[in-house]
């Protein structure tokens, strides 16, 4: 059997995770992005919109999609940020900060399972080496920038 790349585990992984959270949003009429959008609003002060998309890693056209979904469910209100008129704050409503609260549980549930069945230690271990990973990505040392620019103007 062919040995599994790094890249194929982590797919796999998250597509998996990522199916569950969607089953189990399903449940309550929502997605895996609502939830995720839900979890990163500050529930007392709200969040500037212009942060949720890199808070997130998502791209703003994907972001204004899942939000517009969101005013138009009641989960979200904006108001114009009182210290930058030129920003939106997203609050939470009511209804938001109730689902918010279900979106928390079905995380710290999936934690509380995994941790259960993983040992602190490899548990720790993941956790290293995925920071590592995102750290290579993140100061662009996996591939040269220099050299993938070349290769593309051929």
């Amino acid at each position: 059997m062919k040995e599994k790349t790094i890249d194929y585990v982590l797919r796999a992984t998250w597509i998996a995770v990522s199916k569950m959270y969607n089953e189990e949003a399903s449940k309550e009429g929502s997605t895996m992005a609502t939830g995720f959008s839900l979890l990163s609003i500050d529930p007392e002060k709200g969040t500037p919109s212009t942060s949720l998309g890199p808070k997130m890693g998502m791209e703003a056209t994907s972001l204004s999609r899942t939000l517009k979904t969101m005013e138009e469910k009641g989960l979200i209100i904006r108001k114009k940020n009182p210290q930058d008129a030129r920003s939106v704050l997203i609050h939470l409503t009511d209804f938001g900060k109730e689902m918010r609260d279900y979106s928390k549980s079905v995380v710290l549930q999936f934690d509380e399972a995994v941790k259960r069945e993983v040992s602190d230690e490899d548990l720790n271990t993941f956790i290293k080496v995925a920071s590592k990973i995102m750290e290579l990505i993140a100061s662009k040392k996996i591939y040269n920038q220099e050299e993938t620019a070349v290769k593309s103007s051929r």
